[in-house]
């Protein structure tokens, strides 16, 4: 496979709204990111994907976007943002900008024309469809709780929204609604960025019929994935993009597609016919989910997740390419689901860091996650104020009775506010983040875990971080050697190898607080250690050794 340069990046996600506030509104901002750009510089990434900054009403915090042209009031202006790329691009650092073209926002001019009539010119850039027995059109279910349709009393007609009421899906079948698409597309590809995360990507294409969903719940509206994601027109569309905006353009394209398996992976990420030059998949993600979905909690197994991990990078190697994360905006804080946020809190928080990096694909590190920062356990629904969050805990203690106590333990585990604290820059009031008031409270472990504490410790998680981001540059077995994985049925150590030519690295990880002790094929001795989380580790491999808890180390033999 060809060297590309995202293939050697290490990407790092700033959700903007709590990254930094330069200007005491408790809201971060685009002068606040510019404020911390020699900061990423120290840490050594070299791209930030950049959560959603345009004009937005903030129904889902951006991702509802109402003008794709203009900066939101809250983040600054396009002076600002103007000033931000100029310094990433000063200091060697690439901007990807979120592409949200699955829906926009209902406040968005395209949808306050459609609304109007049936015979609008921007009525087709919507999905409508008449009711069905005084009902929706059919069974489909929100992502975020509710039917997927919304009455419209105007034309006495539905609308679809796969997500919230306020983020109407686009209808991709219209070639104007197309065509506006890639315009924007090239407005700020014109205007410097280096690429996009495309936000649920592989939903844009529905099913025509639009038929009801098989019913496997008791719920009243069902899964209707099987009629909109990876849709009859996906490739289509996509192809079409390409040729109209990103063939022209060295820019990087990672799509975001719930669902996917190894082999859309391969199809819509190899070189020769592919799509997006890589994609976000979830199924690693899910293994702490039970049937019930994402808030159904259960114990994960270590094994498991080793079967997901090893899948997608057996089948994808020299076939595609994977985006390497554990933890977004949208999921919550890796060192406590796969961790120990205690006792083990930068043990931990090093092993699944050095235990990410050394697999194949493009790591991405979430704002924070190069601190080590952790999960928040806020007392009351009143604290949070994700949709998707009080969406579900009206639903299940409103509307089904269920004890809060329960729900909000799950909340605890699984809500998307533990990403989105306020960053922790320093141990005073705020942690640094504002003078004002937080748009949501920040973690109380602020004073002890932050920015500035962990730049004056060199063993800090920070300078582990940078360290293992130095050796993607160092060691090209990294990023282009196979994959094999050892100790297959260990559910407490994960062991695997990276080799190419004559190069072969070994990884041990300890995802647990036991002691415990590893045998390896005679093969593995020797060698010199690269990194590791406990300073008196073996400086070479002896196939017979002992891993203390969440203990890492990797050799190149």
């Amino acid at each position: 496979m060809a060297e590309q340069w995202w293939k050697e990046s290490v990407v790092y996600q700033i959700y903007p709204r709590s990254f930094n506030d330069s200007n005491g509104d408790g809201i971060g901002d685009i002068k606040g990111i510019t404020e911390k750009l020699d900061y990423l510089k120290e840490l050594g990434i070299d791209v930030v994907w950049l959560s959603p900054v345009y004009q937005s009403p903030n129904d889902d915090n951006g991702y509802d976007i109402s003008d794709y042209r203009t900066i939101m009031d809250e983040f600054g202006t396009m002076d600002d943002w103007e000033e931000m790329l100029d310094g990433m691009h000063k200091r060697g650092i690439r901007l990807v900008m979120d592409l949200v073209v699955n829906h926009s926002s209902d406040e968005h001019a395209w949808f306050t024309e459609a609304r109007k009539s049936k015979d609008n010119p921007y009525r087709d850039y919507y999905m409508w469809h008449p009711g069905k027995d005084g009902q929706p059109p059919n069974n489909w279910g929100s992502f975020f709780g509710g039917s997927a349709w919304d009455y419209d009393e105007v034309s006495n007609e539905y609308f679809l929204h796969l997500f919230s009421n306020k983020q109407p899906d686009l209808n991709w079948e219209n070639k104007e609604l197309r065509q506006e698409i890639y315009d924007l597309m090239t407005f700020w590809l014109d205007k410097g960025v280096d690429g996009f995360r495309m936000d649920v990507i592989n939903l844009i294409s529905k099913d025509p019929q639009l038929p009801d969903a098989e019913i496997t719940s008791p719920e009243r509206y069902q899964w209707g994935g099987d009629y909109f994601v990876n849709g009859p027109k996906f490739m289509d569309y996509m192809k079409e993009m390409n040729e109209k905006v990103l063939q022209h353009y060295d820019a990087m394209t990672v799509g975001e597609m719930p669902m996917a398996t190894p082999e859309d992976g391969k199809r819509y990420t190899n070189e020769e016919s592919g799509i997006v030059n890589m994609l976000f998949q979830f199924e690693h993600m899910d293994v702490t989910s039970g049937p019930g979905g994402k808030w159904d909690q259960q114990p994960w197994k270590l094994t498991e997740l080793k079967r997901i991990i090893s899948k997608w990078q057996t089948e994808l190697h020299g076939k595609g390419w994977n985006s390497l994360y554990m933890e977004n905006h949208d999921q919550p804080r890796s060192v406590s689901v796969f961790g120990d946020d205690g006792t083990y809190r930068v043990e931990s928080a090093k092993m699944l860091a050095a235990w990410l990096h050394f697999l194949q694909g493009t790591p991405y590190i979430y704002q924070g996650q190069e601190l080590g920062m952790t999960n928040v356990y806020f007392d009351s629904i009143e604290e949070y104020e994700d949709i998707e969050t009080l969406n579900m805990y009206k639903e299940e203690v409103i509307e089904k009775g269920k004890n809060p106590q329960d729900v909000i333990e799950a909340i605890h585990k699984k809500g998307r506010d533990n990403a989105r604290t306020p960053m922790q820059w320093t141990n005073e009031v705020n942690a640094g983040f504002t003078t004002g008031t937080p748009w949501l409270k920040v973690n109380e472990n602020y004073q002890d875990l932050n920015a500035r504490k962990a730049l004056s410790d060199e063993n800090s998680v920070f300078y582990f971080y940078q360290k293992l981001i130095r050796m993607r540059k160092e060691y090209p077995v990294i990023i282009h050697g196979d994959y094999q994985l050892l100790l297959e049925n260990h559910e407490n150590l994960f062991v695997y190898s990276r080799s190419s030519n004559d190069t072969t690295l070994l990884l041990a990880a300890n995802f647990s607080k036991e002691t415990c002790p590893m045998t390896l094929p005679e093969k593995f001795n020797g060698g010199e250690i690269l990194i590791t989380n406990y300073s008196d580790a073996p400086k070479s491999l002896d196939h017979h050794s002992t891993m203390r808890p969440y203990e890492v180390r990797a050799y190149l033999l």
